[in-house]
């Protein structure tokens, strides 16, 4: 990716009613390698984003229209999603551009231009712009090549997990999927599956959390008839069942100590036994397996056998919890909300930004599923509009009207210092991580870590 971004030339528009301005702005912008253009008047931009797209915007904020550079905004986030705004301006019209940054400028900068602060910026924005294309692109490329629709997000961290997928999928080494309940473990491994020599054979699933020892190994191995009071004919178990395919062992580590010891047998020779016979059955099955414990440390514990974990941690994938990967959040509404419009013949066209907000705010201790079943549940209560705040649950209800309150509390207060804890809050919310910070607040990395050093904020 960093030879991508290297090679990036970012297409730039300049956006100034003073013509003379807007030339020396372009110049130094073009020294960077980029393709630059210019117009002049909010008016002109605003034409031209109806029709062509822009990885950067440099815009005077007040032209001979006022405030003419809200307007470019504006059409920037309708036109041209993706889009890095950066706006121009005089110190009188900076609480605007504060403001603006709530709608979605990435920064602003104060006249008299300082060129070098003005290329920094803008370079960065370029990176930003050349990396969430590289993201999406590889995306796109992923969704199309290998069926990953299923796997919502386009956060760095769950793009890294597809390219694994991707480069181990064709292989038969065991995978071990480490994330919290939720996550989208099984999904992941049925991903693995479909992408690897054995989609054509069966994916078979078996969760091993609160399973006593006698119904695991029937479920795992079979059984022969009269093996047991009840056993009135041969059954195979999941192993026989997925012979050629995959086995999803989810919640592997509560698997009991002699069901370890059995299933180390089957890894390491490939055959089974079923209950009550005596004759191995060969098996040719990839086993996948998933945990939500920490598995190293029930080795240490002496509660998980070493050596089978070392069979089962062939490779191992670590899915992030929601409160880690928040800019996914908005895509998964977006995507439930089509699921459940579909299932339950509904007419929801989307969520209002302060609902959309306390989503994005929420620490989602059931992660993924948990999502999905609150924007399912609120849908159908709706049936059709927009989902607002009155939607949520009540007890994402009480913590987005707590955050009014706490609104309402600065009343009197200066700007600087509701600014402050507004960032403030923020940041402890999503543990001191500037990236999701700025994503939240709508302003970039670089504005807020120049407002933490200026308002002598701890991360």
């Amino acid at each position: 990716m960093n030879e991508k971004l290297d090679n990036f030339r970012a297409d730039i528009l300049v956006v100034d009613d003073e013509v003379h301005h807007a030339e020396a702005v372009a110049e130094g912008l073009s020294r960077l390698n980029h393709n630059v253009q210019m117009v002049h008047s909010g008016v002109e931009a605003v034409a031209r984003l109806k029709s062509e797209h822009f990885d950067v915007i440099v815009t005077d904020l007040v032209m001979d229209e006022d405030e003419a550079g809200l307007a470019v905004l504006a059409a920037a986030r309708k036109h041209s999603p993706g889009t890095e705004v950066i706006l121009v301006t005089g110190h009188s019209t900076v609480a605007t551009c504060r403001t603006a940054l709530q709608e979605g400028a990435c920064d602003y900068i104060e006249k008299p231009l300082d060129l070098d602060e003005l290329r920094v910026v803008v370079q960065r924005a370029a990176e930003r712009t050349a990396r969430q294309r590289i993201i999406r692109e590889l995306r796109e490329h992923l969704d199309k090549h290998y069926g990953f629709e299923g796997i919502i997000g386009h956060s760095a961290g769950m793009i890294r997990i597809l390219e694994t997928v991707r480069r181990i999928a064709r292989s038969n080494l065991p995978v071990l999927v480490q994330g919290e309940s939720g996550t989208g473990k099984e999904l992941l491994a049925l991903a693995i599956h479909n992408n690897s020599r054995r989609k054509n054979a069966r994916f078979v699933a078996l969760n091993c959390a609160g399973l006593s020892e006698t119904l695991l190994e029937d479920e795992l191995f079979g059984h022969v008839k009269g093996a047991y009071t009840g056993a009135t004919a041969d059954r195979k178990g999941r192993f026989e069942y997925a012979d050629g395919g995959t086995i999803f062992l989810d919640e592997v580590g509560d698997m009991p100590a002699t069901m370890q010891a059995k299933l180390l047998r089957v890894l390491e020779n490939g055959e089974v036994v079923r209950v009550g016979a005596n004759e191995p059955i060969h098996v040719d099955v990839r086993i996948i397996s998933a945990t939500n414990t920490d598995l190293e440390g029930r080795v240490k514990d002496g509660r998980f056998r070493e050596d089978l974990f070392f069979r089962l941690n062939g490779v191992t994938i670590r899915i992030p919890p929601l409160r880690e990967r928040r800019e996914d959040i908005p895509q998964l509404i977006e995507h439930f909300i089509n699921l459940a419009n579909e299932s339950h013949d509904t007419k929801v066209t989307g969520i209002t930004a302060e609902a959309r907000r306390a989503l994005m705010g929420f620490d989602w201790p059931g992660n993924v599923r948990q999502l999905r079943n609150i924007i399912e549940n609120m849908i159908v209560l709706a049936g059709e509009g927009k989902l607002s705040v009155e939607d949520l649950p009540a007890e994402l209800r009480g913590a987005a009207q707590g955050v009014e309150a706490q609104t309402t509390d600065l009343a009197g207060v200066s700007i600087s210092e509701a600014e402050k804890q507004l960032i403030a809050n923020t940041l402890k919310m999503v543990a001191g991580n500037r990236s999701q910070a700025a994503r939240i607040l709508g302003i970039g990395e670089r504005t807020l870590y120049r407002k933490i050093k200026e308002y002598g904020l701890k991360e």
